[in-house]
This record gives structure tokens, sequence and C-alpha cells, in this order.
């Protein structure tokens, strides 16, 4: 017969189901306003970033983490994809 208090068994977290949308900043662009008006179908809007540049990922406007873009490969071939590199420290912000 043990001394020790019981435990409560542990509720789980109704919070952790619900679902966030995660943004995933790739570059900026600051193009003058005419010129993005002259834009057209298969106009391109260079960024800041390169492919292989890390991006940014934000719940709402909150930096979370850093990542790489990936290709996905097998069934998903040709979707997009973000291996995490850096996850944020909450306490002390991201690094």
């Amino acid at each position: 017969m043990s001394d020790a208090p019981a435990s409560k068994p542990e509720r789980p977290n109704p919070f952790e189901a619900v679902p966030i949308e995660v943004t995933v900043s790739v570059g900026r662009a600051r193009p003058l306003i005419r010129d993005l008006l002259s834009m057209g179908e298969n106009a391109v809007l260079t960024l800041d970033k390169r492919v292989e540049d890390p991006v940014d990922l934000y719940v709402g406007d909150q930096l979370v983490a850093r990542g790489l873009l990936e290709e996905m490969e097998g069934d998903n071939a040709g979707q997009l994809a973000v291996r995490l590199t850096e996850i944020s420290d909450f306490q002390n912000g991201l690094g």
C-alpha cells in the first residue's frame, strides 16, 4: 500500500483539436502602383527571396517557426510542404 496521493487522470485538452491557420510567407515585393496596375496575365512579380531561402510561418501576426520549402513526392507529388528548421521559443522569441 502506497502513501502517495492518487493522481487524477489527465483530461484531454479540448483546444488541442481546434484547427488553426498557418500562413507561410515566401517573400515580399514592392512594385510601384503603376507597374502593378499594368500587369496582366502571365506577368512575373519578383520577390525579395530565392527558392532556397527560409520561409516564415505565422499564426495570425505571430511568427511561430521558420522552415524550408520542399516538394512532396509519391501520392502528393508536386504539392508544396515546409520542413521546419526553427520553432519559436514563445518565452524568448524565435531563435
